[in-house]
């Protein structure tokens, strides 16, 4: 066997296995954070939110201590689990006073003990750990009540509003409110 069809074996038996592992890896984070769609559908405007749910699983969920905290304050979050978490709007809208033009966009947030931010960012299709700052298109300070009861996992809502809705992240004791609006 010459030398060039080893190197072939070699490199298709990596490439298999590189692939096995792949799926083997996002079937089992799918099933810890299963994925889960939400969408709002009222007066011609459409907003679609794919993402996927984590669970609280007994862990510190938003805190100061990024050692301790899974999702550490004052850093970006991919709002979600697994690939970032993608919005779609059929219409121009405002979001959380912001103007932004229909089309498809990703979904970050950047939480604190006493506000967050959200963060709409034009790159899609990328896994949530990949943040690409210079394609955000803007960030806005958006408000956070705390629950006297948990939720455990992850969820998106949306309540329907005057001229729009409030997106609703819902996770631990912390409740956001994103306000979408017709433009």
């Amino acid at each position: 066997m010459n030398i060039f069809k080893k190197i072939f074996i070699g490199i298709g038996v990596l490439v298999i296995v590189f692939i096995a592992a792949f799926f083997y890896f996002m079937r089992n984070t799918k099933s810890l954070s299963p994925q889960a769609k939400a969408s709002y559908n009222q007066g011609g405007m459409d907003v679609t939110v794919d993402y996927c749910q984590p669970s609280k699983r007994g862990r510190l969920i938003f805190g100061e201590e990024a050692a301790k905290a899974l999702v550490p304050y004052g850093k970006v979050w991919r709002t979600g689990a697994n690939e970032a978490t993608l919005i779609k709007f059929n219409q121009d809208v405002t979001v959380a006073g912001k103007p932004l033009k229909a089309g498809e966009y990703t979904l970050w947030t950047i939480p604190g003990a006493t506000d967050w931010q959200v963060v709409i960012n034009s790159e899609t299709g990328q896994w949530g750990t990949d943040y690409n700052e210079k394609m955000d298109v803007f960030r806005a300070p958006v408000s956070i009540t705390a629950k006297p009861t948990e939720t455990e996992t992850f969820t998106i809502d949306f309540v329907e509003q005057a001229g729009g809705a409030d997106m609703m992240l819902s996770w631990d004791k912390t409740e956001v409110i994103i306000p979408i609006r017709k433009q």
